[in-house]
């Protein structure tokens, strides 16, 4: 009876050395698992998911005859990845207004691009890069309206693309009484068959989007003489908060090509100039 207490007593005492032995191996099993970083999956993958308008002309829209994305941040993106070493770029489509929201919401999406101002509204939601370039606003009317200063918009319908800092800025204007009402749209292309169509008297956009349609479209279209903007924004490229690496890794890529001139040669490209440049 003594030695088989005396045995059990040794059991006990390998089975608790041998539970202490086991313990730590299993945190550190634990501890190994850790999720991985973003850039490391983009980087095995070897795509990036990217969320974007599909016509936010002349910033970034799909082309139909190719169906490539096509635009200023599109042929940023590109060379950024190509410079990171990614060799594919997912798109999915959402509209301007719902971008950031749908992009935050949307775990499998690793940026977002598409003439996005970096704002402080903006930089709550999410991480911008350094900035891409720089823009204001401008006015537009039909070439022959009667509309031909600031004065002159007291009695008019003026448009504006939703989810755009210009939208509140028009919605300042009708509580000034600068307009008579304010009409927000779903893009600039809406923008534009909306003061074609009569339906609004003016619109109030980006002015890179305004130089882009006058002369590659060459809409009835024209500028509201003597106007002085009164934003003036950068662009960036949105990534989520947590992602430290990723945004490291594109900052680096940006400051590279502001280095080297590759993002000046593709802002002349797309129909910019040194005045949309930001050297740093």
């Amino acid at each position: 009876m003594k030695k088989i207490f005396t045995s059990i007593v040794i059991v006990n005492i390998i089975g608790i050395i041998i539970g202490f032995m086991i313990a730590p191996t299993k945190t550190i099993m634990a501890n190994s698992s850790i999720e991985k970083d973003r850039l490391e999956m983009i980087k095995e993958k070897g795509i990036i998911t990217i969320a974007a308008p599909s016509k936010e002309i002349p910033f970034f829209w799909i082309n139909t005859e190719t169906n490539k994305m096509s635009g200023i941040d599109a042929d940023i993106i590109t060379e950024i990845t190509r410079r990171l070493g990614i060799n594919k770029v997912e798109i999915k489509e959402v509209t301007f207004a719902d971008l950031l929201d749908k992009f935050n919401a949307d775990d499998s999406i690793d940026i977002a691009v598409g003439g996005i101002f970096i704002t402080p509204e903006s930089e709550k939601l999410v991480e911008f890069t350094k900035p891409l370039y720089k823009e204001s606003e401008t006015v537009i009317v039909p070439r022959f309206s009667k509309i031909n200063f600031m004065s002159d918009l007291k009695n008019a319908v003026i448009g504006v693309e939703k989810g755009t800092i210009f939208e509140d800025l028009a919605k300042k204007w009708k509580e000034n009484n600068l307009i008579k009402d304010a009409l927000s749209l779903d893009s600039t292309t809406d923008l534009f068959n909306a003061i074609s169509s009569g339906k609004i008297d003016a619109g109030l956009a980006d002015s890179i989007i305004i130089n882009y349609y006058i002369k590659e479209k060459d809409p009835l279209l024209r500028q509201l003489k003597g106007y002085m903007p009164e934003l003036q924004g950068v662009m960036g490229i949105a990534v989520k908060k947590d992602d430290v690496f990723l945004l490291n890794a594109l900052n680096k890529a940006i400051n590279d090509m502001k280095a080297d001139g590759a993002l000046y040669s593709i802002l002349v490209k797309n129909g910019l100039d040194k005045n949309n440049m930001i050297s740093n």
